[in-house]
Parts: C-alpha cells; sequence; structure tokens
C-alpha cells in the first residue's frame, strides 16, 4: 500500500513539472503541418510495399481518455481524425474495435469510447481513396476488449468477431484488396500497382494477440501483443527513465529493417506507455529523457537508410511525417 501511494503521489508530482513533451516541435504534435495527401501516386507501382518508408500511427483514433489513453491530437470525432492523418501522409493504421449490439464494432482505446463508430473509419477511407486514387492505406485491426480491468467488454450474444468483419467486408465490396481480407488465405506482400485505392489488411488480431485465422498478410502470421520477426512493438515503458531503452528499440529495429529481407514490410512502433510514462511523454520526451519523436528525426536525418519501413507513431509531427516520406 505504502508503495503505490508512493508511485502515486511521484505520478502526482511529475505531472506537475513543465514537460518538454508539451512543447510541440517538427517532430511532434504538429500534424497539420504536413501535407501529403497524394505522395504514392507518382511512386513506380512495380515497388513491393515492403520497399517503402510508410508514416503510421499506434492506437490511430485514441483521441479521448486523458493522458494516459490519448495517443493522437484531435481533428475530430467520427473518424475525422483519421482523414488529418491520411492528408498529412498518414498510410498505416492501427485500430481497435468493441463488439457492440447489433452486430456492429465501435472504436475503442481499453475501456474509453473514442467517439467513432467501424462504419465512420470505413467511409473516411473511401472517401479518402475515392478522392486519391493512387494511394493505399494499411489496416491493422485488433479486438480491444478483454473483459479485464481497464479494458471493456464486448456485448454479449453477438457473432463472432470474424463473422462480424466480414460482414462489414461484403457491405464495401472494393474498398479492401480483397486477398488480404480472405479467411482461410494469407496473402503476399503485394506491390502498390496491385493495391493503389485499396485498404490492405495487415493483421487481423484477437484481444490478447494472436491472428485470427488466416487474414492480413502470410509474413505476419507471428504478429501477437509485443515484438515479433517483423514487428517491433516493445510498448513497456514503466518510467519516464526508461525511454532511452524505447528509442534504443527503435533504433536497432530500423537498422535490422535495412539488413532484413527487401521483399518483406518490417512495422516500427515507436509509442509506448508504463505508469510513471503516459504516452506524450514517450512521444515528446520528459524531464531530461529525449522523445522517441524527436529523436527518431534527428536519426532519420543523420543517417542513409534505405527504408524505414512502416512507422507507427503517437502525436507524429509534420516534419517526421515529411521525413519518412521523403525516404521514397
Amino acid at each position: 500500500m505504502m508503495r503505490a501511494l508512493a508511485a502515486a503521489g511521484l505520478t502526482a508530482a511529475l505531472l506537475l513539472v513543465p514537460q518538454p513533451a508539451l512543447a510541440a516541435d517538427s517532430s511532434y504534435r504538429t500534424l497539420a503541418t504536413a501535407s501529403n495527401p497524394n505522395w504514392m501516386a507518382g511512386l513506380d507501382s512495380g515497388r513491393s510495399l515492403g520497399a517503402l518508408s510508410i508514416p503510421g500511427t499506434h492506437e490511430t483514433l485514441s483521441i479521448h481518455g486523458g493522458d494516459y489513453t490519448q495517443t493522437q491530437e484531435n481533428y475530430g470525432n467520427s473518424a475525422a481524425t483519421l482523414t488529418a492523418q491520411l492528408d498529412a501522409g498518414i498510410r498505416a493504421i492501427d485500430v481497435r474495435a468493441r463488439v457492440n449490439e447489433g452486430n456492429t464494432f465501435t472504436i475503442h482505446h481499453g475501456a474509453v469510447y473514442q467517439q467513432a463508430n467501424f462504419d465512420d473509419v470505413l467511409n473516411r477511407l473511401a472517401s479518402f481513396l475515392g478522392a486519391h486514387p493512387g494511394e493505399t492505406v494499411l489496416l491493422r485491426f485488433k479486438q480491444e476488449c478483454t473483459g479485464e480491468t481497464g479494458s471493456c467488454a464486448d456485448a454479449t450474444g453477438q457473432k463472432s468477431f470474424t463473422d462480424i468483419f466480414d460482414a462489414y467486408v461484403a457491405a464495401r465490396p472494393g474498398l479492401f484488396w480483397a486477398p488480404s481480407v480472405t479467411r482461410n488465405s494469407a496473402a503476399a506482400v503485394p506491390t502498390l500497382g496491385t493495391v493503389r485505392g485499396k485498404v490492405v489488411l495487415a493483421v487481423l488480431n484477437g484481444p490478447r494477440g494472436g491472428r485470427f485465422d488466416s487474414y492480413g498478410l502470410a509474413q505476419f502470421a507471428g504478429w501477437n501483443d509485443g515484438s515479433s520477426t517483423y514487428v517491433q512493438d516493445a510498448y513497456s515503458v514503466p518510467t519516464f527513465a526508461a525511454i532511452g531503452a524505447k528509442r534504443d528499440a527503435v533504433n536497432n529495429f530500423l537498422n535490422t529493417t535495412n539488413s532484413g529481407d527487401a521483399t518483406k514490410i518490417y512495422v516500427n512502433f515507436t509509442s509506448g506507455s508504463g505508469a510513471l510514462a503516459p504516452p506524450y511523454w514517450v512521444a515528446g520526451g520528459a524531464l531530461w529523457e529525449q522523445g522517441v519523436n524527436p529523436y527518431l528525426l534527428g536519426r532519420l536525418n543523420a543517417t542513409s537508410y534505405a527504408r524505414t519501413g512502416v512507422v507507427m507513431m503517437d502525436f507524429p509531427g509534420g516534419g517526421l511525417i515529411n521525413k519518412i516520406v521523403s525516404y521514397n
């Protein structure tokens, strides 16, 4: 009990200290300074998605719930925030859903409803890709609710998560790249020309990790809760003093991406959080610890990489998005 009270007191004390993370810059909390609605359109259609450098967002629609839940700048409910991200150049998204009454999905981060439904997400994607047919969007879609404390609980008496997902796909013919949403047959990594104007499902995850059936891309068969061969998602950052370890994980995976299989997509999560490190501290910095976002922008400016792979970020700044896009 005393340790818990001490930790709570330390958290309260730290939150009273002015944080460098509150200062927006080109790497952090300046999404609207980037405008890249058509950046894929000029790329060679024969290029594999694995060869591209793709900016993305972690917990794409988590804009409500306070410091320990919010991961993105708030540009509006009903997935208006997604439209702002797509216009800025984001092409990989991470969406988490609760099974709701009527066999529908609502968007959650843990217990917090994010004032958006899956129909909103699909409407925004269809509208954007209809206006920008040279682009594609990678989707990581996850069942969010575990029923445990701090999480949500799915509505009872509903169809399975996969059956509900299939119904959404069937209601939107042509929106998804079909090989990626076939339950029993995983897809190979496509070329850009094959998927222009489409949403590519990268993986369909269960609430505790693991992949549902064979949805998505075959290379992500091992994408569980955390890191795997093609994914760096070391999301546990217990305190602000551990931000350095997260920076190292991101940097090491950049090197892995550049030395790895050029035909595969590598996904590097810059995000993390813990009891004494809310997401915005990890992204923007806290006390004497440099945040992952400014660190990453510095690395990309200082080092010549062949590709960044997919970079999934919290609170990305316009300069960081632009830099990732420039690697193409």
